[in-house]
């Protein structure tokens, strides 16, 4: 452990799952002022943690989902992932694990208004905080405070189409952006939609960052496909953290303990094994604003 990492367990709740600062691979495009792309600083049993997480917890009520009351029941609604697997029958299976769509955290994004709505507001979830926070910090953003979270849910062969991130009022804060699963196509151009696109790949484990100038940069996802590798099964990462003693008790570490175990991990791969799950988290309010 070097000083770096001494000294940001001193100020940070530090998010266990994660590898050492020394081998992370940090990427800037010279076009998208803004923009950075840290290649899987994720340990597996980190990424599996955070797909256990995405999938069994965030889309639980009061949070947010796409599902309405008039297609699905209300116990799918308030549970999606508990329904989906009490269902036996195929078809009907596969129906609610299509159909989920997005789940949102802490302050809801009211798709009507196009903007956040203070009295939409749940608690947001402490692990996910403190993740997002020691990003912040690594990257030069001590004062960032994650305000809010879009989960989506992407089989392969569905897409995102261009859009840009307006909505929240400070733009100087980083837009955080966490994929796990199947590989993305994701394009980012300009503040216009006449100017060619920048493409990369967005693989599983990848943090992808947008802040000033990026921000309002329109971007897309046009393909999800099948991923070549699968990181969150590669059990020969290394390295893994031996002792939790230095990390904050905001993790759930029973789910940590529990996704290396084969049979409990089992559901959760078989839904990523053909979907991609991309964790968004942003700062609504300026800091001084913050309610």
């Amino acid at each position: 452990m070097n000083i770096t990492e001494l000294h940001m367990r001193e100020y940070l709740n530090i998010p266990i799952g994660l590898r050492p600062l020394h081998m992370w691979r940090c990427y800037m495009l010279k076009n998208h002022p803004g923009l950075l792309v840290i290649r899987n600083p994720f340990t597996f049993t980190g990424q599996r943690y955070w797909i256990a997480r995405s999938l069994r917890d965030y889309p639980l009520a009061p949070n947010i989902v796409n599902l309405d009351a008039k297609h699905f029941s209300s116990n799918t609604v308030s549970d999606w992932w508990r329904e989906l697997h009490k269902c036996t029958e195929k078809s009907i299976a596969h129906r609610l694990k299509t159909s989920m769509r997005w789940t949102t955290l802490g302050y809801h994004y009211n798709w009507d208004t196009k903007a956040y709505d203070e009295a939409m507001h749940t608690l947001f979830p402490i692990d996910l905080f403190s993740l997002s926070q020691y990003f912040a910090y690594v990257l030069g953003f001590p004062n960032y405070i994650p305000q809010a979270g879009i989960i989506n849910y992407y089989p392969i062969g569905t897409c995102l189409s261009g859009h840009t991130d307006h909505s929240e009022l400070n733009h100087e804060a980083p837009l955080f952006s966490y994929s796990f699963g199947q590989t993305a196509i994701f394009l980012i151009g300009q503040n216009t939609q006449e100017e060619q696109p920048s493409a990369l790949f967005l693989r599983s484990g990848d943090v992808l960052t947008m802040s000033r100038e990026s921000r309002l940069c329109y971007h897309a996802v046009p393909r999800v496909m099948k991923t070549q590798k699968e990181p969150w099964n590669d059990f020969l990462t290394i390295p893994q953290w031996k002792s939790k003693e230095f990390f904050n008790n905001s993790m759930n570490f029973e789910l940590y303990d529990q996704v290396t175990d084969t049979c409990f991990w089992m559901p959760f791969n078989r839904y990523i094994a053909d979907s991609r799950i991309n964790i968004n988290v942003r700062q609504v309010f300026s800091s001084d604003d913050c309610l």
